[in-house]
């Protein structure tokens, strides 16, 4: 299978993903528990590899990156008193952590420039048109896409936990008889049977590895193409797969 380039909105590279285990972990920004973190950033690079997914370079330098902060976090300090000034000025996440804040800062600034305009786009100078209620109230209708990629990698490992548990029903299918345009021409059928809308657990009737992860591409794919959105209403609950409403009108 080719490298799986994959670019969807509001996901950059690297610090998003540390950002992202930062806010999942709901600790404080300014007191980053090196050792859980890099734990957690690294099984995520590895799932990223193990998909075939295109990692960057740059996320394997901040792997690397956090596994020095960790090994010098993890030399014990000087226990004099008069030296704890200078330990704490020596912090090895400080660089880091710098980094991590500007970056958080820059990425907060253009969310409230996104929202703005989006704001300005649904303001007109004058009432709707008979003509125009149709359009305007589909865009009203459209679900919001509040889903990252770093958040399908965590719904990827629970349908994996799921399927050590559920080993008995595994159904087999040949992985050389399904490529990535099939299973999107599958995952529209099923959406559209179904209203629409599947919970992302349902995409994937086989528990075959191969079959998983090509379902898993093709709805990454979707998600690229805009063909669907995926909601998760809460933290850690099941995402929900919605085909968009010009998708469905196109059929």
């Amino acid at each position: 299978m080719e490298r799986y380039n994959v670019q969807i909105d509001s996901f950059e590279g690297p610090l998003d993903l540390l950002l992202h285990l930062i806010h999942q972990a709901e600790v404080d920004i300014y007191n980053i528990p090196v050792a859980t973190i890099t734990e957690q950033y690294v099984q995520y690079v590895k799932t990223m590899q193990e998909l075939e997914l295109d990692t960057a370079s740059e996320y394997l330098v901040m792997a690397a990156t956090l596994l020095e902060i960790k090994s010098k976090m993890l030399i014990p300090g000087e226990a004099d008193s008069e030296d704890e000034e200078y330990i704490e000025e020596e912090d090895p996440r400080e660089e880091l952590l710098s980094r991590l804040v500007e970056y958080k800062k820059y990425k907060e600034a253009a969310q409230q420039l996104k929202e703005k305009e989006e704001q300005g786009s649904s303001q007109f100078a004058k009432a709707p048109s008979v003509a125009s209620d149709t359009a305007h109230t589909s865009k009203e209708t459209e679900l919001p896409e509040n889903i990252t990629l770093f958040d399908m990698l965590d719904a990827y490992e629970k349908l994996k936990k799921r399927i050590r548990y559920k080993s008995s029903k595994v159904t087999r299918i040949k992985a050389d008889d399904i490529s990535i345009e099939d299973r999107m021409s599958d995952i529209l059928s099923f959406l559209h049977q179904h209203q629409g809308n599947s919970g992302f657990f349902e995409l994937f009737p086989s528990y075959e590895k191969s079959h998983i992860v090509v379902t898993f591409l093709a709805i990454l794919e979707l998600m690229k193409n805009r063909q669907v959105t995926c909601v998760q209403t809460e933290n850690f609950e099941e995402i929900v797969v919605h085909q968009t409403k010009e998708d469905l009108v196109s059929e």
